[in-house]
């Protein structure tokens, strides 16, 4: 297991005791500079954090350049879940703008320790990066995450970037209607892909096999809306063999 694959993103405990309050963009006024904070997609709570300590540093130093050099050094974007963030200051108005923006959780992962014993979970998010669960639980306080987001499973020591990155990529692509039917996805010791749906409250097994897996998914989705039509439920898909699908179903809805 590659040791950067691993890097999980943690928050202060002083952001979870913040108002859970949510919006889109929040004027305020902190000695005699203004400022502006627009979330974006990110939890308010821990963007509301980052704000506040990068005006007390603004404050002190009036710096654009000491503010971002205090965002990477001490990799505050990282902690608070930050993606991509946009700072602009207005001397003659006094009034400075931050602007977030927050990865889309995809997944929920069982990151297991050297030892193959003790295990912890993270979130894969849409970049790659696996965030703390406390992202998925803050998310879900202000409303900004209202599905059950499915599991990543796999052996011991094969979270690597590879198989991190093909994961994320797969799963990123899928449209979200899609995405939601996703109850888990599992990957062997071989490396072979199967997917466990949920339609309508019953589980469909997908093997996927081991290559070819975007091309694959692809078909996964025409066979499942084709049969949603139908009002059949596939038991078992197996793509194995892209060239011979086959199919096996449950009774009608």
């Amino acid at each position: 297991m590659k040791r950067k694959s691993k890097l999980i993103k943690t928050i202060s405990l002083f952001t979870l005791i913040l108002s859970s309050t949510s919006f889109a963009a929040v004027d305020e006024q902190s000695g005699d500079v203004n400022y502006r904070t627009s979330f974006g997609s990110c939890p308010a709570r821990a963007a509301g954090t980052l704000t506040l300590q990068l005006m007390k540093n603004f404050e002190a130093n009036h710096s654009l350049k000491d503010l971002k050099y205090k965002i990477l050094h001490e990799k505050l974007a990282e902690k608070h879940f930050i993606s991509d963030y946009k700072i602009s200051y207005d001397p003659l108005r006094k009034f400075l703008k931050f602007t977030y923006e927050c990865p889309e959780p995809l997944m929920k992962v069982q990151i297991y320790k050297s030892n193959g014993l003790e295990s912890y979970e993270a979130i894969l998010v849409d970049n790659g990066q696996l965030f703390d669960p406390t992202y998925e639980v803050l998310l879900r306080s202000e409303q900004k995450l209202n599905y059950d987001l499915p599991f990543l499973a796999l052996p011991v020591g094969e979270m690597e970037d590879e198989i991190q990155t093909k994961v994320t990529s797969l799963v990123k692509d899928m449209d979200l209607i899609f995405r939601k039917k996703l109850s888990e996805v599992i990957i062997n010791e071989s490396k072979e892909l199967t997917i466990i749906l949920s339609i309508k409250g019953h589980p469909s097994s997908v093997f996927v096999g081991p290559d070819k897996w975007e091309e694959k998914v692809q078909k996964l989705r025409k066979i499942v809306s084709y049969m949603e039509t139908k009002q059949k439920i596939p038991a078992i898909i197996n793509l194995t063999n892209p060239k011979k699908v086959v199919v096996k179903f449950k009774d009608k809805f």
